[in-house]
């Protein structure tokens, strides 16, 4: 669904630069539940969604309620912050433009470095606000998510040891990476918007200045805030290290950037279920499955709001329309006793993505997803509804979850939770994906980079077949011995799965639990 060729609606010309000129759209909603998030409201011409002939999925058609997805943090800067530019002045945060040329850095070899970088997306929110206090006198007021490059690599503003709060930050005991703001040695400013000239493209990052960690203080307020998103996943805030945040490049089908539009800007189709009701009256109609969750989730937070899949569900099902839907939401168990009524009349297949089961990775990972332990309760939830579900352990990744502790672990507490099999595959690096994910890599592993490299070289998508062959000779006897072994990715290639759901009426479903590397997890 792109946005010309959409009925005309009524349009907020202030919620992004351009929608005004876009069909289609009836109006932009910003609500304080939601703090940084602008949904845009759509008349949808259209609700399914044909696979092209060629594609190797197991299904023909699905339904894509949401376009973005909100399974992701925000991470947002003070508007007065200066950030380096590439010509070695600075300027405000606030007067940064997209298209900028700036600073930012790369690691090369042993070295992280000092690049020109541009701007690529821009976005404003409301946070609490956190002053950080360095010891040479300069300060950043960030919100707690945002996370800077300290001597033991990215940390978060805010967090904990233990707990639901659990995450990598910074504490007195780190020093951050850059030359500092307040020493005025390297970086001293001469006007509100200009410094004077510094110019480091090319140099190693070394840390000259005291950039060790005073204090952390919570300032007790929510503030207007600021942050970027830029070609090298980082730049340059009062003199440190600064990250931005990144997101999938499926969001620019929609003319939207791949950065942080993806997980800010929510297309929601208000109208899906009217037009899916049409479609699937059409004589034409061979009541083939329908798959949801193939791009992005139809149980991400905003269905909270909007509500859409319960039409979805019983539009599907009244029309004898065999369904499936893959989510790593908990708010599936909202309609889990609607799905088990439609499972009456049609196959039904539940299945989740759970692909990380420790704890801080997972955070990393995922920041803005449910926990591995709230999707296992929702495994649970489902299984005890009377369906046979299916979790999708995918992408296994190479080095950080394929030795057979974390493997043996995550079967474990997946056969725990009720689940009747595991599909299991090696990370897919696509396109527009794998740009972001050797970013994250940088940041949060470096010292697997290399590794990655030559897993993954070049324009490179799958592991190698060694991998995957050594990755199924340690899967397949866990999958046997966890009750598991419902196939996987070498055995059975991109087809339609096993029978579906069996309920408590005793009807078998027979529809496909789709098989595929999950879109929506980078």
């Amino acid at each position: 669904m792109r946005w010309r060729g959409q009925q005309i609606g009524a349009v907020d010309a202030d919620a992004l630069p351009g929608l005004e000129r876009i069909d289609g759209l009836v109006r932009s909603v910003t609500t304080p539940e939601f703090a940084g998030i602008t949904f845009h409201e759509v008349m949808s011409r259209s609700a399914l969604n044909h696979v092209p002939g060629d594609s190797a999925m197991p299904f023909s058609w699905t339904i894509n309620p949401y376009r973005g997805c909100t399974h992701a943090c925000a991470y947002c800067l003070s508007p007065d912050t200066m950030i380096l530019m590439a010509d070695g002045f600075s300027r405000s945060l606030r007067a940064v433009q997209v298209g900028d040329e700036i600073m930012g850095t790369q690691v090369h070899g042993s070295y992280r470095r000092y690049v020109r970088t541009r701007v690529d997306a821009k976005w404003s929110t409301r946070k609490r606000a956190h002053r950080v206090h360095l010891a040479d006198g300069t300060q950043l007021v960030a919100s707690g998510d945002h996370r800077f490059l300290s001597d033991r690599g990215w940390k978060h503003v805010t967090g904990a040891t233990s707990g639901a709060a659990r995450r990598p930050h910074l504490t007195t005991s780190n020093r951050l990476m850059g030359f500092g703001f307040g020493g005025e040695r390297f970086f001293r400013i001469t006007e509100p918007s200009i410094s004077r000239k510094l110019d480091l493209s090319g140099t190693a990052v070394k840390t000259v200045s005291d950039l060790r960690i005073e204090s952390i203080d919570d300032l007790g307020v929510e503030m207007d805030m600021i942050d970027i998103t830029t070609g090298t996943g980082d730049f340059i805030a009062n003199g440190v290290i600064s990250h931005n945040c990144f997101a999938r490049g499926t969001h620019e089908y929609l003319d939207f950037d791949a950065g942080r539009d993806f997980d800010s800007q929510i297309v929601v189709k208000i109208n899906v279920a009217d037009v899916l009701r049409r479609e699937l009256a059409s004589a034409t109609w061979q009541r083939e499955h329908v798959a949801l969750g193939t791009n992005t989730d139809p149980y991400q937070r905003a269905e909270g709001r909007y509500r859409l899949m319960p039409d979805i569900i019983e539009t599907l099902a009244a029309s004898g329309t065999p369904l499936s839907v893959l989510t790593k939401g908990t708010l599936i168990r909202r309609d889990l006793p609607l799905l088990r009524q439609a499972a009456e009349n049609v196959p039904v297949d539940l299945s989740f993505s759970i692909a990380v089961f420790d704890e801080a990775l997972q955070q990393s990972l995922e920041p803005g997803t449910p926990t591995t332990t709230a999707r296992l309760e929702a495994v649970r939830a489902a299984s005890d509804a009377g369906f046979a579900v299916t979790v999708f352990l995918m992408p296994v990744l190479p080095h950080l979850t394929d030795s057979v502790a974390a493997i043996d672990d995550a079967l474990a507490r997946i056969a725990a939770a009720g689940a009747r099999r595991v599909i299991y595959g090696a990370l897919h690096l696509r396109p527009g994906v794998k740009p972001w994910f050797l970013q994250w890599l940088e940041r949060e592993h470096p010292e697997l980079v290399s590794s990655y490299r030559g897993l993954y070289p070049g324009q490179t998508s799958y592991a190698p077949k060694g991998y995957r062959v050594w990755l199924a000779k340690r899967v397949r006897p866990l999958l046997r011995a966890h009750r598991l072994d419902g196939g996987d990715e070498d055995e059975q290639p991109m087809r339609a799965a096993a029978p579906g759901p069996v309920l408590a009426t005793g009807r078998r479903g027979a529809g496909a639990a789709p098989r595929f590397a999950d879109p929506t997890l980078f």
